[in-house]
């Protein structure tokens, strides 16, 4: 039976897309209620696609809560753009430092569940993760923002999805979620998840530390330490 579960965010901690997913979600919300210059004052990174696009209305001025259907179409409209996005010869998708012999090492490692925990939804991350060229498949399990917007309710998502790897549900220090924000940080916590915090993103070390991870890195590198820090 397998030991731990690693479970990486996409934005930020595997790879970049340069923008196609904000340049994606903001046409699919102008085109359904019109251009808002309040959409560049919002901050994606650490959110669930359900819950961006929420903000994204309420900037455009929808403060009423929007029906849980219109959400919806405008994320299916959205992975629709973001799919051209990523198609688009002049786009280009980046592998985070260090992140393709670290998913080679936990791959290769018996005790290992290697998932997914991300905001996106699951077409998009699979969009982006082949953008990337990586194989969705390469992940056994996942919690997606399709899962649900809310993002602390996605790591026992993907503890229940990890559960026959294990022969029970897995918890604790058994599961460690790799991330990029203080969010990826904080969201394990109602299942006592271990956070393994990557500065990467928008945040700094110094920043992503103050939250008190299990650990923190500048990239993901130095492949050794990481599973370190994974298996400590």
């Amino acid at each position: 039976m397998k030991r731990t579960l690693v479970l990486f965010d996409i934005d930020g901690t595997i790879l970049l897309t340069a923008g196609a997913g904000r340049r994606a979600i903001t046409a699919a919300l102008t085109e359904a209620v019109g251009s808002a210059d309040a959409f560049s004052r919002i901050r994606f990174d650490g959110k669930t696609d359900p819950q961006i696009v929420r903000e994204l209305l309420a900037a455009a001025g929808h403060h009423a809560e929007p029906a849980e259907a219109d959400v919806q179409a405008l994320c299916d409209r959205y992975v629709t753009l973001l799919e051209a996005e990523l198609r688009d010869p002049r786009s280009t998708t980046t592998l985070m430092p260090g992140v393709a012999p670290l998913l080679e090492r936990l791959e290769a490692d018996e005790r290992v569940v290697l998932g997914l925990l991300t905001g996106n939804l699951a077409r998009g991350a699979a969009l982006k993760l082949r953008a990337a060229g990586l194989d969705p498949e390469r992940f056994a399990v996942g919690a997606y923002g399709s899962d649900s917007g809310h993002r602390p309710a996605l790591p026992p998502i993907a503890a229940e999805r990890a559960a026959p790897h294990f022969g029970r549900v897995p918890r604790g220090a058994e599961v460690v979620i790799i991330g990029d924000t203080p969010a990826d940080v904080a969201c394990g916590s109602c299942i006592e998840a271990r956070a393994v915090a990557v500065a990467t993103g928008m945040y700094t070390v110094a920043e992503l530390a103050a939250c008190h991870p299990h650990a923190v890195f500048a990239d993901l590198s130095d492949t050794d330490a990481v599973l370190a820090a994974i298996h400590d």
